[in-house]
């Protein structure tokens, strides 16, 4: 028997939630089904990481591509250290 799962709710800005949305829809998944997978990724590498802080010292950088071209693959990006990072 499967585990059982319980509902979390969470707010997004709309552009988020439609970008989100297209990239469902082109994987042929639910909202909900992508939402899933990117919380157990995340939470994955944040544990990995240890905290939020040490976690968001890294980035990826975006493709050098156009939004057009997002179906095309792109080659592996690297992690990039942000040094100079300042909170307020």
């Amino acid at each position: 028997m499967g585990e059982w799962k319980t509902a979390l709710s969470i707010r997004v800005r709309r552009p988020l939630k439609d970008d989100l949305q297209r990239i469902a829809d082109r994987e042929y998944r639910k909202l909900g089904n992508l939402g899933e997978l990117l919380m157990e990724w995340s939470y994955e590498q944040l544990i990995a990481a240890g905290s939020t802080e040490k976690l968001l010292k890294y980035k990826i950088p975006p493709p050098n591509r156009s939004r057009r071209d997002s179906r095309k693959s792109a080659a592996s990006p690297a992690l990039e250290r942000i040094e100079d990072t300042h909170r307020d």
